[in-house]
């Protein structure tokens, strides 16, 4: 397939950190598109001034396929040249955009932190650009976190495939939105507010809609009032508070996918259409 020459791009700030981006390596570790995947190839987009998200991520993915491969792909050549001393088996670095100059179709592509600087009506561009490299029904995770990966919000978005082997065709697009919270800094200096702390972290198709009318906004007004409401687990944990406040949103009519087991990973994943901005 014929790829642009030409990075499609623009340079972001390439600042990175140990562990930051580990809640989204987790969840890319339990999707399909990853688990099921002939070829498990994974992209790393705009890995900024480190080679250490790349890294961690081949060594966490690996964890559930030791066959993975991950490239680092940064649109800034000096940063390929600064990463390509840290490759190994399994871990190349490359220089590129958008595009994803990578000789075979990745099963995922992950561009964390990468859209912030973009303006909203870029994004849907971007978002094509990438899917169309992918292999059929592969997954692009895009999404944003704080600095030192606390809070952190994405959205899974699928490539195109047909139904087979008894499985129903998917549909290109975004499919999923995830909120990822470190639960134990809820309530503290970090978040006081409780869990709408993530309305600083939203993906840029998300960020500008936290509004009254929005369906992001009516989220997260409901989320903080399930958070508040059951308070008195606190005395247990966190955790407990927080699956009982998954468990309140999911009776009050969201469709709240999973069951505890991720939700008590400081987790939430609800349908695309469920915060999809309204026209």
């Amino acid at each position: 397939m014929a790829r642009p020459s030409k990075a499609q791009g623009r340079i972001t700030r390439g600042t990175t950190g140990v562990n930051r981006l580990r809640r989204m390596d987790r969840w890319i570790a339990a999707h399909p598109a990853l688990r099921e995947a002939a070829d498990p190839l994974v992209v790393d987009l705009g890995y900024g001034a480190s080679h250490r998200t790349p890294s961690e991520l081949l060594d966490r993915l690996r964890r559930v396929r030791d066959d993975v491969r991950v490239v680092g792909i940064e649109i800034d050549p000096a940063r390929v040249e600064a990463a390509r001393p840290f490759a190994r088996e399994g871990l190349s670095f490359e220089q590129g955009g958008f595009e994803v100059p990578v000789d075979a179709r990745p099963a995922v592509i992950r561009a964390a932190n990468v859209l912030r600087q973009y303006d909203e009506a870029e994004v849907a561009a971007a978002w094509a650009t990438m899917l169309a490299r992918l292999q059929p029904g592969g997954m692009l995770l895009e999404g944003t976190c704080n600095e030192v990966g606390r809070v952190a919000s994405w959205v899974g978005l699928r490539a195109a495939a047909p139904a087979g082997a008894g499985r129903p065709a998917v549909a290109a697009g975004p499919e999923t939105f995830t909120i990822a919270l470190h639960l134990d800094s809820l309530g503290g200096p970090e978040s006081p507010e409780g869990p709408s702390v993530v309305a600083e972290r939203l993906p840029k198709a998300l960020i500008h809609r936290n509004v009254p009318g929005e369906r992001i906004h009516a989220l997260l007004r409901e989320l903080d009032a399930q958070w508040a409401m059951n308070a008195p687990l606190a005395t247990f944990s966190a955790r407990q508070r927080w699956i009982a406040a998954v468990q309140g949103l999911r009776a009050t009519g969201w469709p709240v996918r999973d069951g505890v087991s991720r939700w008590r990973l400081g987790e939430l994943t609800l349908p695309w259409e469920a915060v999809a901005p309204r026209a």
